[in-house]
């Protein structure tokens, strides 16, 4: 295979956030598919739901950045295994109030523990200074968004 000199794909920026996403995330995804059969938009839904309590779908995708429909599919899922209910706003039926059971919050509360203690030892791989740079950067690019490109 040959290499075109006028493009590095490894040093393409959404290749490279591609790439390390995907690295950094890969165990950590293994622990609650392992302990929970949890898949990565499920995961995301029990952590919004965790950290910030009762929210509705549209509200977890605004957060989450995720499309509506990988929501709703996550949401379905941990309704039947009982990780969250749903109740329905009284004033209008087409909203879906969400809330993590017992069971949710055992598993989040559990989940959140070892999410630290994987984001500490990711962290150790880099300087202090390295790591402020990194988040900060992260923060911004996901703050900004991506503008229309054509």
């Amino acid at each position: 295979m040959s290499k075109n000199e006028d493009f590095n794909l490894e040093e393409f920026l959404p290749y490279l956030l591609n790439q390390a996403a995907e690295q950094s995330s890969l165990e950590f995804h293994q622990v609650y598919k392992d302990r929970y059969g949890m898949l990565r938009t499920e995961w995301r839904v029990l952590f919004h739901l965790g950290l910030y309590g009762r929210m509705t779908a549209g509200e977890i995708v605004q957060a989450a950045k995720t499309h509506k429909t990988k929501i709703s599919r996550a949401v379905q899922r941990l309704a039947e295994r009982r990780f969250l209910v749903r109740h329905r706003d009284d004033s209008d039926r087409r909203v879906e109030h969400l809330e993590l059971t017992q069971l949710g919050r055992n598993a989040y509360n559990d989940l959140r523990r070892v999410a630290e203690r994987y984001d500490a030892m990711l962290s150790e791989q880099l300087s202090s200074q390295e790591l402020a740079v990194l988040r900060r950067a992260l923060i911004k690019l996901a703050q900004t968004g991506s503008k229309p490109f054509t």
